[in-house]
C-alpha cells in the first residue's frame, strides 16, 4: 500500500562532531570526493536507510568516522529548504556528538577524508552545513550552561584548570577562576584521584575523574552548571 501523489523526496543525516584537543574546540569534518561539490568541505552525513531509526542513522554515521559508539549526541533540527541540495529534494535532520577527541579513532577519519579544525578557523562547508554548525554551536553553549555536558569532551582524568579551559573554549570567553573552581566543586560530580598531572611544567593540579553515577542520575537537575 502506498500513499497516493506522493512525490520522492531523500531524507539525510548530517553530524556536527565536536571535541576538544586541550586548548580549542574543535570539528571534524570531511573532505568530499564525490559530486557535487567534490573536493570541498561538508560535515559527515548519509541517507536513511528504509527500515533505520533517525538515532540509528545518526550512530552509523558517526561510527563510520570516529569508530566510536555510545557517545553524547542530540538531535537537532530539519533543514528542507527546496534548493538546498542541487541534485534532488533532500531533507537533512541535523544531529551533534560530542566526543574524547583522543579516543577516536583517528586512522579510520583519515580515510573517510576526515580532519578536525578549530571552531575558529572552520572552512566555509556545502550547502547549508555552516548553518548547521551555528545551530549546534548555540544548543551547546545553552546545555553547557544548565547541564554538565562539557565532561562528555575530556579524558578520563582533567584537573579543574583544564576544565576551565574547555568551558572558555566553549564560550570563547574568559571566566573567574576562583568562581569557576566553587561552582564546579560545588556540584559534588567531581572525584580526587589523588594524582597530579605530571605532565605540566609547573603548577601540577590535582587530577579528578567524573562520578559517573552522580552525573547520569542528576544530569537534568542542573540549572545553572556555570555563571556566565
Amino acid at each position: 500500500m502506498q500513499y497516493p501523489q506522493a512525490s520522492r523526496i531523500m531524507l539525510a543525516i548530517d553530524c556536527c562532531i565536536f571535541g576538544f584537543d586541550g586548548d580549542d574546540l574543535k570539528i571534524l569534518l570531511i573532505k568530499r570526493n564525490f559530486e557535487p561539490e567534490a573536493g570541498k568541505w561538508s560535515l559527515m552525513g548519509g541517507f536513511l536507510k528504509e527500515n533505520e531509526d533517525l538515532e540509528i542513522a545518526a550512530g552509523r554515521i558517526l561510527h563510520e568516522l570516529t569508530g566510536l559508539n555510545n557517545v553524547y549526541m542530540e538531535q537537532l533540527k530539519a533543514h528542507g529548504k527546496t534548493d538546498r541540495d542541487p541534485v534532488e529534494r533532500t531533507v537533512s535532520i541535523c544531529f551533534f556528538a560530542l566526543i574524547n577527541i583522543h579516543e577516536h579513532d583517528s586512522e579510520l577519519a583519515r580515510k573517510k577524508n576526515g580532519q578536525w579544525f578549530n571552531i575558529a578557523d572552520k572552512p566555509n562547508l556545502i550547502f547549508d552545513h555552516d548553518a548547521m554548525v551555528e545551530s549546534a554551536l548555540h544548543q551547546i553553549r545553552y546545555k553547557a550552561a544548565l547541564h554538565p555536558i562539557g565532561f562528555e569532551l575530556l579524558p578520563e582524568k582533567f584537573t579543574i584548570p583544564q576544565l576551565q579551559k574547555l568551558y572558555e573554549a566553549i564560550y570563547d570567553s574568559k571566566l573567574d577562576r576562583r568562581n569557576f573552581s566553587r561552582k564546579i566543586l560545588s556540584t559534588k560530580l567531581l572525584i580526587s584521584t589523588g594524582e597530579k598531572n605530571e605532565n605540566a611544567a609547573t603548577n601540577k593540579a590535582m587530577l579528578y575523574k567524573l562520578d559517573s553515577e552522580k552525573y547520569k542520575s542528576q544530569f537534568n537537575a542542573f540549572h545553572y552548571f556555570i555563571n556566565l
